[in-house]
């Protein structure tokens, strides 16, 4: 017994020696089908079964004082590399920064040219189909990229081997509506008034909504102690078509969404800093934000996503590698 103690103490304070040698500020996982943490004979085994891959299509961007500048960068990555730990896809992050001029006037954003952002995930795209993938899920986490998002997909359809789908549009038809009254499985006794309240108002940036998906996906770095109520200041004619938006008239949505939140620059009085002066988007306090909202609005997308998946993959069969990867070499 005395044996196996000095054993243990010994594998203990090597292992400890070892660590105190390393970064201390590493800290993270090995994660399955996440393209940065792969070896290349990891990726050439995951070409074996599957030619998918996830494309998110993020931000650097602020989002009120509450959220990390980074939210729509790790919410399209978590919720990707949760898709697949259950199905096989790679996942292959590009860029952090997206299309953001809108919200320049907050420290720290960045923000890119449609130009540069779609040249930038069609190279690497291109890069991707010459190793044998094949199926592109491109996935806009960010809303401002919706646009871009629709270009790349369309070259890479018009003028590679490869097939793309956006990702949002394709897992919609498979998201489960949410039970009349309000949310399923809270913590706490729903309240269907206080619910039907809060859906009747305004919540977009770094509202409730995303708060709550953060909570969730990456906890240790929302700044619950900073978030509380916001005032939304918008030009008179869009404010008075809110309720109209809030209440899901198609028209009003689209010609709201034309106008609001555009760069400074346009004469709109749209930008972000001129609507509000914490950066959110949103007439609700986000001290509403939960973990278990976020939670079930994540766990619906990651399910809505690999039932896409697993109908695509019964409407078209992998192909064989050496077989892709011929196709490959003579598309170039």
């Amino acid at each position: 017994m005395r044996k196996w103690f000095l054993i243990l103490l010994l594998v203990s304070v090597v292992s400890n020696a070892v660590r105190s040698q390393t970064n201390p500020l590493w800290h993270s996982e090995k994660v399955k089908n996440y393209l940065p943490h792969m070896t290349w004979p990891e990726v050439e085994g995951l070409l074996a079964r599957t030619d998918m891959v996830i494309l998110p299509v993020p931000a650097i961007e602020q989002h009120g004082p509450q959220l990390p500048i980074g939210t729509d960068y790790f919410t399209g990555e978590e919720l990707a590399k949760l898709i697949a730990q259950k199905t096989d896809v790679l996942v292959a992050p590009v860029l952090l920064p997206g299309i953001s001029p809108y919200h320049m006037e907050f420290p720290g954003t960045i923000t890119l040219s449609p130009d540069t952002v779609e040249r930038v995930y069609f190279e690497a795209v291109q890069s991707l189909i010459h190793h044998g993938f094949r199926r592109f899920l491109i996935f806009p986490s960010h809303a401002g990229n919706v646009s871009v998002a629709r270009y790349i997909v369309d070259r890479i359809n018009q003028e590679t081997p490869g097939i793309a789908v956006d990702l949002n549009e394709a897992a919609a038809p498979f998201l489960q509506k949410p039970e009349s009254g309000g949310r399923k499985n809270t913590e706490q006794p729903r309240d269907p008034k206080k619910e039907q309240e809060a859906e009747a108002r305004f919540d977009r940036h770094a509202g409730v909504n995303e708060t709550s998906t953060g909570m969730y996906l990456f906890p240790n770095l929302v700044e619950m102690s900073r978030a509380g109520k916001n005032e939304v200041t918008l030009p008179e004619h869009l404010q008075k078509s809110l309720p109209q938006v809030i209440a899901g008239d198609s028209t009003a949505s689209r010609v709201f969404l034309a106008e609001a939140l555009k760069p400074k620059s346009t004469g709109k009085h749209t930008s972000t800093r001129e609507m509000t002066k914490t950066g959110v988007w949103s007439d609700r306090d986000t001290r509403e934000a939960s973990t278990e909202q976020g939670r079930e609005d994540s766990e619906a997308f990651v399910s809505a996503s690999i039932q896409f998946i697993e109908r695509w993959n019964q409407l078209k069969p992998l192909q064989p590698l050496a077989e892709r990867v011929l196709t490959s070499s003579a598309g170039r």
